[in-house]
């Protein structure tokens, strides 16, 4: 039939059908570049907008399986160019192009792709340093997240195997490219922390092209990695390589193999560190006992010979007992040479009864003068007592026998009155009744005033 004949007459349905089918036979495959404006994303997933450049205007439209597989979001404004085919749109008579895939002019999908993940991931803070965690000195178990026929699992178990053989190391094998890879790269860290026994985990892979090292530029493995209590060292390709993965983890590493040589020292490092602060220590201990001696030598010079002090209190209490008996012999005496005069004067008068109470109470005062002598005494002895008890409760030695110590800082050997002027992990040097010990302050409890 004669479409074009002056009797034919068509619909407008028949004739936009007509030219779709034209526009669709002849412009299957286009490769057409513009401004991205008038960009709409509805709820049905397809994606609206319009190319233009400086002299015309082009519908667009995206439906919901290519927006699924584009790699990067449009923007109005972006510079576009995109591979479709020319169609109708029949409820509106225009044509339209559909869009089948599209890239950033000037700049690779995946590049674009990855900047603006890495501008979202930025912007809600998974880079910052203050979620990052120090990693452990000396782990006991790391996990190593990677392809299991890699050359990255083997470098690393080269590098563990030589630095510190006895480190126990958990493979999680995954695929490191290609569909679903980055799903299985954010399982294996969830499940690596679920175990309680992984001290370190290692996520990485060799080298390769963007494409290749894609699945670790993945939103689900970047959000993985940063809701990780173990602390991750990101082990990505080659030096030059970058991944969303190296910026929210706790450590970039540039290669498998510099990241297992961050795990952990070498046992020689180790071995030299450990006598070199065996050197310091024995230093330090010396300097200390040196300084303690000089300090005790001072305290001894300072305080008086206890041996010195008794000896004077007992010259003190012989010279006491002398004069006592002294006086003793004396008052004997001198009551002797009464008695003596009594007597002969009751010779002349024969006072048989007054002699008989005179004798009475020269025994009565003998005996006062014996308590006397006696009770003086025991006041000596109570004063000795007491004196030689105070001595001993000055003696410091006394005073650690009871429980107490003194504590003095390791660096300068000054003593510590006052917990204030601690810090935690300071070291401290406390001496007992017998022997000392070297601690660290883990914890202060300050006294209020």
């Amino acid at each position: 039939m004669d479409i074009f004949s002056e009797k034919t007459i068509l619909t407008v349905s028949r004739l936009t059908s007509l030219l779709r089918g034209v526009l669709e036979e002849n412009f299957e495959q286009l490769w057409v570049q513009g401004e991205v404006s008038n960009l709409s994303y509805p709820s049905s997933g397809h994606c609206y907008f319009t190319l233009k450049d400086a002299g015309a205007q082009l519908r667009c439209v995206m439906f919901r399986g290519a927006v699924k597989n584009s790699k990067f979001r449009l923007t109005d404004g972006m510079a576009l160019i995109t591979r479709g085919r020319i169609s109708v749109y029949d409820q509106r008579g225009e044509y339209q192009l559909i869009c089948e895939y599209t890239e950033p002019a000037g700049i690779g999908a995946l590049q674009a792709a990855f900047v603006q993940l890495k501008e979202k991931l930025a912007g809600e803070g998974l880079f910052s340093d203050e979620h990052k965690v120090f990693l452990p000195r000396f782990p006991r178990t790391v996990g190593v997240i990677t392809s299991p026929t890699g050359a990255a699992i083997h470098d690393i178990l080269h590098v563990l195997q030589r630095r510190f053989a006895s480190l126990n190391v958990l493979l999680y094998p995954v695929r490191v490219q290609g569909e679903g890879a980055a799903l299985e790269i954010a399982r294996a860290v969830d499940e690596m922390n679920r175990l309680a026994d992984v001290d370190l985990l290692i996520v990485g892979r060799g080298g390769g092209s963007l494409e290749d090292l894609w699945a670790f530029n993945e939103e689900s493995v970047a959000r993985a990695v940063f809701r990780s209590r173990i602390p991750i060292i990101s082990a990505v390709g080659h030096e030059t390589d970058w991944t969303i993965c190296d910026f929210v983890a706790d450590l970039r590493a540039p290669t498998p193999s510099a990241a297992a040589e961050i795990v952990i020292a070498s046992s020689d490092e180790l071995r030299n560190q450990i006598e070199a602060l065996s050197h310091r220590l024995r230093r330090s201990t010396e300097g200390l006992l040196t300084a303690y001696g000089r300090r005790l030598e001072g305290l001894r010079r300072a305080l008086h010979d206890p041996s010195m002090m008794l000896g004077h209190l007992a010259q003190r209490v012989d010279d006491l007992t002398g004069r006592l008996e002294m006086g003793l012999h004396v008052a004997v005496s001198r009551r002797r040479d009464r008695f003596d005069r009594l007597q002969d004067g009751l010779r002349h008068n024969d006072p048989s009864a007054k002699v008989g109470m005179l004798r009475q109470k020269v025994e009565v005062l003998s005996l006062q003068a014996q308590s006397l002598m006696a009770h003086r005494l025991e006041i000596l002895r109570q004063e000795f007592g007491e004196d030689a008890a105070r001595l001993e409760v000055l003696s410091p030695l006394n005073t650690l026998a009871r429980g107490y110590a003194i504590a003095s800082r390791s660096s300068s050997g000054a003593a510590v009155t006052d917990a204030a002027s601690l810090a935690i992990g300071e070291q401290l040097r406390v001496t007992f009744h017998k022997g000392n010990a070297v601690c660290r302050v883990e914890s202060l409890k300050l006294r209020e005033a």
